[in-house]
């Protein structure tokens, strides 16, 4: 009997959460199972996702951000399946690849015109990693400044400039001379670089974890000090970029150079990890300068052919499909019509993004008794309250969206980029009816409130 996947699934449909629970993290497992979104799904297509009983699912994470062109795309399949019957020469080591080269030009048409060479790794923890070895030999400084907030990866170099400290505990010691300072503050950046030790400051340009946005002038601020003190500008668009914000990269809309932009997750068109370096002709040439140094760095799978038929497939449909106007478009209505009904509910605070990488966040009511309830919850675990929303608009309306960080009253949305008219008001239908509820403290989206609670206080014991 040949070997068949499809078999395996079909065999093995229902033991998801026991091989998981038996074999790798059980903590997830029970994560899923007491919010309650312990789904089999058996189906995914574009921005759906569909369970055993073929319920529809909008999907308003993409694997945080990675199917930004939805889910098994034809396109990428199509190019997957033409590159794996082709018989194409593959990682030979001593050799350079064609697909690549063609990636790379791809990309840097894309960026500020003084990004002219690319670096390719598997993932973007690792372009992290790339870009503060890169920055640290050209520059022969050691330290790094990154934001409070910031999230950059996992590895120990990507987790020394994590400003999420649950993140870090526990892993120390981290990397020395890394620099923590406020997002969005000048004052504190040239301040740290004043110092003239600092190889570079890395910097997501929208904030993934709250989906924090830079005043107007803060990164051309940033390019200035840095140019100033001779460190390099690091824009970190493994999240934001690659069509995410409405403009190719996030930093389009402010209009500033960095000497490296970092990507991953979204070019990897969901199927094979992929990640990148953009960078200067300086800097690229600094790290590679002599022909002995031609592999001071890399990564073993990094280039393959696989990847970068993903890659160039992804950026095809991007153009193809008008997923960054698409992504502008419906990002601005949906912001904007949340906007506009804040004042309809005392716990809607606001709105805000860019494109489709969009925050909701909540406060504190006026009412005495919202605000009482309220209080509870934030006794109980601060930024409960957001899990009242997550939890009704996944049971009772089918959309999958997270808590945006540790401790935030703030939903996170970060659909793929073909949203439609039709997706665009189950999302306003559903936050609508789900925020009215939590205003009703009678009812039972408050019951959930409570024994969400209850079970807080009871991990915290």
């Amino acid at each position: 009997m040949s070997f068949s996947i499809a078999e395996l699934f079909s065999q093995n449909f229902d033991r998801k959460f026991d091989l998981h629970e038996q074999y790798l993290n059980h903590q997830m497992v029970r994560v899923l199972r007491t919010i309650g979104f312990d789904r089999n799904y058996k189906k995914a297509i574009g921005q759906y996702l569909y369970d055993q009983d073929n319920n529809e699912y909008l999907d308003l994470l993409s694997g945080f951000g990675v199917f930004a062109i939805g889910r098994n795309h034809p396109t990428v399949i199509s190019a997957l399946q033409e590159t794996l019957t082709l018989e194409l020469p593959n990682l030979v080591q001593m050799d350079v690849s064609l697909l690549s080269g063609l990636l790379a030009k791809e990309i840097l048409a894309t960026t500020p015109e003084n990004l002219d060479k690319m670096f390719f790794c598997n993932s973007g923890t690792e372009a992290v990693e790339a870009a503060i070895k890169f920055a640290r030999y050209t520059t022969k400084r050691s330290g790094i400044v990154y934001c409070d907030h910031g999230f950059h990866g996992l590895t120990m170099g990507s987790l020394s400039m994590n400003g999420e400290e649950i993140f870090r505990e526990g892993f120390g010691p981290l990397l020395p001379d890394c620099i923590s300072i406020p997002f969005n503050d000048l004052s504190a950046l040239e301040q740290a670089l004043s110092s003239k030790q600092i190889a570079a400051f890395i910097v997501e340009p929208i904030q993934g974890k709250g989906v924090n946005l830079p005043d107007d002038d803060y990164l051309s601020g940033v390019e200035s000090l840095c140019r100033k003190y001779g460190t390099l500008f690091v824009a970190d668009e493994i999240q934001c970029g690659i069509g995410r914000t409405g403009k190719f990269w996030a930093i389009d809309h402010w209009n500033v150079k960095p000497d490296m932009i970092l990507m991953a997750k979204a070019l990897s068109g969901g199927f094979i990890p992929v990640g990148g370096v953009a960078m200067t002709t300086k800097i690229m040439e600094s790290v590679f300068n002599r022909m002995d140094r031609a592999v001071v760095h890399g990564s073993t799978f990094s280039k393959n052919n696989m990847a970068m038929a993903a890659g160039l497939a992804t950026l095809e449909v991007l153009r193809n499909e008008n997923l960054i106007e698409n992504s502008a478009k419906i990002g601005t209505d949906i912001i904007s019509t949340l906007n506009n009904s804040a004042n309809q509910y005392e716990f809607l605070k606001e709105a805000r993004g860019k494109g489709l990488m969009i925050a909701i966040e909540f406060q504190s009511p006026k009412s005495l008794s919202l605000k009482a309830a309220w209080a509870m919850l934030e006794a109980a675990n601060k930024g409960l309250f957001c899990q009242m929303i997550t939890i009704p608009l996944f049971k009772e309306h089918r959309i999958l969206s997270q808590v945006a960080g540790h401790g935030m009253n703030v939903v996170k949305l970060l659909p793929p980029l073909n949203l439609t008219e039709k997706d665009r008001n189950w999302i306003i239908n559903s936050l609508d009816k789900t925020i009215a509820d939590t205003h009703q403290v009678t009812g039972s989206i408050w019951t959930l409130g409570k024994n969400l609670a209850g079970h807080a206080l009871k991990n915290r014991k």
